[in-house]
């Protein structure tokens, strides 16, 4: 199947529909990645803080030997965490996730958040623990954003770029990058529309990723508060009767209204038809009306909120 791109300010193509490995289980992630390649995706975001970074290698590894796939028709995206911002640290962990994918580069290497947290030698604990007991780090943003340019001139990442960065750490950045970050990734979905931050990167030539396209569908489960309460998106009556008008199922409309405004989405299932619905959502295009419409539901509703979790980091405050 194939999906459009969305050429990077390196020259590379990425698609701009994904497979996201967050919450995927260790159980059975290597099996879900196995199957997403051979449903068509192209493009698998993980992170070390998910958990199951040596189970998608497996998987890779798995599609590759099977003949579905050369590692040069993946675009595999991981993310650096709060742990490791201390310019010596960066390297060495990004080598150990590369160990755990199989693979001798990343596509696409992130800073998962501009936090810096006390490092944790992944020696005694790996993936390193998430949670506020762990005390601030004193890596700057600068520092390990210098320290991930090094990736870039070693081979081991063939961009990079950053997720969780809102407008004024993305100002600041781009006053010192040597290389300029090739993608934002953010939580971005109807009720969280992002639209200024989203312009003014798209505008900077930095390709935009939202995560939690499905709004607050992702974090029930979590026990978050506001997810709880807040209509679920896939039932909500605009998009249900926009689905509707097009023959489509709701997800699918969720996740056009994101990558016809020229935003990577990058979905997860573990049913075999929705991977497909997933992935067929850029083959109709929405009116302007319809939108809108979906636009106007923003309530500046953030769910991936660190504070929200019990962390002392005011990260989007």
């Amino acid at each position: 199947m194939a999906v459009p791109s969305i050429t990077l300010n390196t020259g590379a193509q990425m698609p701009i529909v994904g497979f996201g490995l967050w919450k995927v289980s260790r159980d059975t992630c290597a099996d879900q990645v196995y199957n997403a390649i051979k449903a068509g995706y192209r493009l698998l975001d993980g992170a070390c803080i998910y958990e199951n970074e040596a189970e998608c290698g497996e998987g890779v590894a798995r599609a590759i030997k099977d003949g579905l796939v050369k590692r040069e028709d993946l675009f595999i995206v991981s993310k650096l965490w709060n742990n490791f911002h201390d310019a010596d640290k960066v390297a060495p962990i990004t080598k150990r996730q590369l160990t755990d994918w199989k693979i001798d580069y990343f596509d696409l290497f992130l800073m998962h958040f501009p936090v810096s947290l006390e490092y944790i030698d992944p020696a005694e604990q790996y993936p390193p623990p998430d949670g506020p007991e762990f005390p601030a780090g004193t890596a700057s943003v600068q520092e390990t954003w210098q320290a991930m340019e090094k990736l870039v001139d070693a081979g081991l990442a063939k961009a990079i770029g950053i997720s969780n960065f809102n407008g004024g750490l993305l100002l600041d950045l781009l006053r010192y990058a040597r290389v300029k970050p090739a993608t934002l990734q953010i939580e971005h979905h109807p009720y969280l529309t992002q639209e200024v931050l989203v312009q003014y990167a798209q505008g900077q030539g930095i390709a935009v990723t939202a995560y939690s396209s499905f709004g607050p569908s992702s974090y029930i489960e979590l026990d978050a508060e506001d997810a709880k309460s807040a209509p679920v998106l896939l039932d909500h009556a605009v998009v249900v009767e926009i689905a509707r008008k097009y023959g489509r199922t709701p997800a699918q409309v969720l996740l056009r209204w994101a990558t016809q405004r020229g935003v990577a989405v990058i979905p997860k299932s573990g049913n075999a038809e929705r991977l497909v619905q997933n992935l067929a959502s850029t083959d109709f295009e929405l009116d302007g009306g319809d939108i809108r419409a979906i636009s106007g539901l923003n309530r500046n509703l953030r769910f991936n909120d660190p504070m929200k979790f019990g962390e002392p980091h005011p990260v989007f405050y």
